[in-house]
């Protein structure tokens, strides 16, 4: 398997605060990875240093073999990588047909035969300034420009932003389309719904550390939430077993986010003396909303 992004203990400071702390990253040749956070959890923080656009504290990663800390092979890195960034920097005095043969002339593996679809499908005005252009179709622009760079890999931070349903169903097809046949695909995105459409896996970081790494559908087969209660000392409720990841308590209740190993922890629980124990699957947005809470 191969894999074209990876990082080891990948970590960012500013200053006594640390935005980033030890990420060890893997994304695999062909997938589609969603990376998943609150606003401020570190997800355009790791971009940025994917990207080389700005140094880790401590740490080192590769993109495409190259290392994201050193200045000329990052430099390659940009000349390799897709890169949308949320707040999708367009010149605004160009029209759409000016940045598209402005763009094309920096990437000689541009996809001509691409670049007709992808305006048609995205229906972009060709004639219309830039600065005029809509919050929705400015965001179509910017990954226009990026789908028919030719690109291996693609970083898209909030790809969908902006967007109506239907322009948002015909970028989630693209993206799509483009694993398909090869490409690689990491973005970050708050809509849960459409993670769960297109992503075959999952990092999730909180506070800046990975809290979930884990095949989609390994998450929608195996992971369960047990939620027990037991009329005991807090303090006596021992459940660091194999398999729970999360844990948080409210009174005599405990819920666990538990990726595995369920009949184990409802052992435990009714060892605990549980008046009762229930296990419920879970869905992507719960995890996400569970381990905010357990983290708080």
């Amino acid at each position: 398997m191969d894999t074209i992004l990876e990082t080891d203990k990948l970590s960012k400071r500013f200053g006594d605060f640390e935005a980033v702390s030890g990420l060890n990253l893997r994304v695999r040749k062909g997938s589609i990875c969603a990376f998943l956070g609150q606003n401020g959890a570190g997800k355009t923080t790791t971009q940025r240093m994917l990207l080389g656009m700005m140094r880790p504290s401590q740490g080192s990663g590769h993109i495409l073999g190259l290392r994201i800390d050193d200045e000329a092979e990052s430099v390659r890195i940009r000349e390799r990588v897709a890169f949308v960034a949320e707040d999708k920097r367009l010149y605004n005095y160009m029209t759409v047909r000016q940045i598209l043969r402005f763009t094309k002339s920096f990437f000689p593996r541009w996809r001509t035969d691409r670049e007709s679809d992808l305006l048609r499908r995205l229906d972009l005005p060709l004639g219309c300034k830039i600065r005029k252009l809509s919050k929705g179709m400015r965001t179509k622009l910017a990954l226009f420009l990026a789908f028919a760079r030719g690109s291996e890999f693609f970083i898209l931070d909030e790809p969908t932003e902006g967007l109506d349903p239907v322009a948002t169903e015909m970028v989630l097809q693209i993206v799509v389309s483009l694993a398909s046949v090869g490409a690689t695909v990491f973005f970050s995105s708050h809509q849960i719904a459409e993670v769960e459409q297109i992503a075959d896996h999952i990092l999730m970081i909180h506070k800046g550390k990975l809290v979930l790494d884990s095949p989609l559908d390994r998450i929608k087969d195996e992971y369960r939430q047990v939620q027990a209660v037991i009329h005991c000392p807090v303090q006596n409720c021992d459940f660091e077993l194999d398999g729970v990841e999360r844990v948080y308590v409210d009174g005599s209740t405990v819920s666990m986010i538990v990726s595995h190993n369920v009949d184990a922890v409802m052992d435990r629980a009714y060892k605990m003396n549980a008046v009762s124990v229930e296990v419920a699957p879970l869905t992507l947005k719960e995890i996400f909303l569970e381990t905010v809470k357990a983290s708080r």
